[in-house]
C-alpha cells in the first residue's frame, strides 16, 4: 500500500495483481499444433497433450510478468465527533478533489500552478477546523461561498480552453478567470492568516509573560 497525505487524512493505494492471459493463448497453440501433427487415437495422446499445454502455460505464466495496477482506495469520512465539523471537513476535502482533478485537465502550465497555489492554501484552511474548531463559522462562511464559486469558475475555464479555438468571446474569459484566480488566492491566504489571530494572541501574551519572569528573577537584558 501507498499513502499519501490528504487534508490529514490517508490515500490508500492498493495493489491490485493481473495475471496475463498470454500463458493461455501459448497453451491452446500447443492443442493446435499438435492436433495438427500429431494424432489423437489413444488415451495416451490425450494425455500427453494435456501435459505439454499444461506445461507450456506454467512455463509461460512464470516468464511472464504480472500486470500491476494501483487502485485508490475509498476513504472514510473523516469523524470527530461533531456532526457540523465532519460535514465541513469532508465538504473541504471533495472540493480539494475537484480542483485536483481541474489542475490536471487543464493544460496551461500557468493556470495550473494558480489551481495548485489555490489547493495548497485551501488544504491548510481545512485541516485549520480540525486543530481549531471555533474557526468553524469563518470557514462556513468561506466553504459556502468562495470555494462553490471558485469550482465554478474552474469548470468553466476547463470547458472554454477545451473549445481549441481563440474566439474574442472564449479568449476573454479565459483572462478574466485567470485574472480573478490570483485575486481568489490572496483572498485564500488572508482568510488563512485571520485563522491564526487567535494563535497570534496566545504567543503575545507568553512572550509578556516570560518577559515579566526574566526581569523579576533578574535574568532579563545584560543579567545572563
Amino acid at each position: 500500500m501507498i499513502y499519501n497525505l490528504y487534508l490529514k487524512t490517508v490515500i490508500l493505494l492498493i495493489e491490485i495483481r493481473k495475471k496475463s492471459i498470454i500463458p493461455i493463448y501459448i497453451a491452446a497453440a500447443v492443442w493446435l499444433i499438435y492436433c495438427c501433427f500429431f494424432p489423437l487415437y489413444r488415451t495416451v495422446h490425450f494425455v500427453l497433450l494435456i501435459a505439454l499445454s499444461l506445461a507450456s502455460y506454467l512455463i509461460s505464466a512464470k516468464l511472464i510478468p504480472d500486470k500491476i495496477e494501483y487502485v485508490e482506495k475509498p476513504e472514510e469520512p473523516v469523524s470527530t465527533g461533531d456532526e457540523q465539523i465532519d460535514a465541513l471537513y469532508n465538504e473541504g476535502r471533495e472540493a480539494v478533489a475537484e480542483m485536483r482533478r481541474l489542475k490536471d485537465s487543464i493544460k496551461e502550465p500557468e493556470i495550473q500552478e494558480k489551481i495548485g497555489r489555490i489547493i495548497d492554501v485551501t488544504v491548510k484552511i481545512f485541516d485549520d477546523l480540525l486543530s481549531d474548531p471555533s474557526d468553524y463559522s469563518k470557514i462556513k462562511r468561506f466553504s459556502s461561498y468562495y470555494l462553490p464559486t471558485t469550482l465554478k469558475l474552474l469548470n468553466s475555464y476547463e470547458h472554454l480552453s477545451a473549445q481549441g479555438i481563440d474566439g474574442e468571446n472564449i479568449s476573454t474569459s479565459l483572462e478574466k478567470i485567470s485574472g480573478i484566480l490570483d485575486a481568489a488566492t490572496a483572498a485564500y491566504e488572508k482568510l488563512l492568516d485571520s485563522l491564526f489571530a487567535k494563535q497570534a494572541l496566545d504567543i503575545e501574551t507568553d512572550i509578556t509573560v516570560m518577559e515579566s519572569m526574566l526581569k523579576r528573577e533578574g535574568l532579563s537584558g545584560n543579567d545572563f
